[in-house]
């Protein structure tokens, strides 16, 4: 996919975002005087917008200050909210990458129905696309059919995988993934855990056994924690990450399904509040449809502000 079938496509998937954030700032242009109640209702739209509180109180606090010198239209307002989203997101634009130590080893974490595994197998394709031999291993044993459908990614992409059974032990799955990725050198071997939910207890103790268990073969592994949000979400996504940022140690997370949601603002919210490394972005279910975000572009699609084609 070109760069610009890309940047296309990233704004017409955020389009609903924008369009949100229009509506809710309806009725707030072209106001001559910028006064009190103005500002608290442009803040309290861009809180509805999913933006949260502290992007919200910024471009309050950078319109106010210049009140007296423009007129509110929709065009400054939505450069205005650009240039300060793109702040925001800006220092938490890292991609995910090889550091050089074989294996890498990635956990990837999430609830169900957040992508998890699709996103699993797009890592793996950029990866390999940068020239990086990748292994997969199954170990999401609390689901047959996440075992099945992650071995079907793995032929696809001509990658070896390791599997156990349903109901296995997760933890001793990762251990042998370990092993086996290090006899055969393998750059990077990427570990799918089980749909966790948040008040799944044993399923969070497991988490933190495989942890345990990694560490043993290297007291640095896993070297990246990815924990997988489905943007549709909402403020459920961000309530995520709160739980498994404190028992998973989660090092960096990826959004899907940013196309076609209205909920697009939460990326912002996510940095604004956590500050952790947002690795890439899905906006499609094919397997090019993840790709790390350039600040200025996602700023610019969720603001709705035009771009230079």
């Amino acid at each position: 996919m070109s760069e610009k079938s890309w940047r296309d496509r990233l704004f017409g998937g955020l389009k609903r975002t924008s369009e949100k954030l229009g509506e809710n700032l309806t009725g707030l242009f072209g106001k001559a005087a910028l006064d009190d109640q103005t500002l608290d209702e442009i803040e309290e739209a861009l809180i509805v917008s999913d933006l949260g509180p502290a992007m919200a109180a910024r471009i309050r606090d950078r319109l106010a200050a210049g009140r007296f010198n423009k007129e509110l239209t929709e065009e400054y307002l939505r450069g205005v909210i650009a240039e300060e989203v793109e702040k925001s997101l800006a220092p938490v634009a890292k991609p995910l990458t090889f550091k050089g130590g074989r294996p890498q080893v990635i956990l990837v974490i999430g609830v169900n129905g957040s992508g998890k595994t699709t996103t699993i197998a797009k890592l793996a394709k950029r990866f390999q696309e940068q020239g990086h031999s990748v292994m997969l291993a199954a170990g999401d044993t609390f689901r047959a059919a996440a075992i099945g459908q992650l071995k079907i990614w793995a032929e696809r992409l001509g990658v070896p995988i390791v599997s156990g059974k349903e109901g296995g032990d997760a933890a001793g799955l990762a251990f042998e993934a370990v092993k086996q990725a290090t006899e055969q050198d393998i750059d990077i071997l990427i570990v799918d855990t089980a749909g966790r939910l948040q008040n799944r207890t044993e399923l969070m103790d497991e988490l933190a056994k495989i942890r345990r268990v990694l560490g043993r073969l290297d007291p640095a592994s896993p070297h990246d924690v990815v924990l997988v949000l489905d943007a549709t979400t909402g403020q459920n996504a961000l309530n995520q990450i709160e739980v498994f940022r404190d028992v998973a140690q989660v090092s960096g997370l990826v959004m899907t399904k940013l196309d076609g949601t209205a909920r697009g603002g939460m990326l912002v919210a996510a940095a604004e509040k956590y500050a952790l490394p947002i690795h890439a972005i899905g906006i499609g279910e094919k397997i090019d449809d993840l790709r790390p975000f350039d600040p200025a572009d996602m700023a610019k699609a969720i603001a709705g502000s035009a771009y230079a084609r």
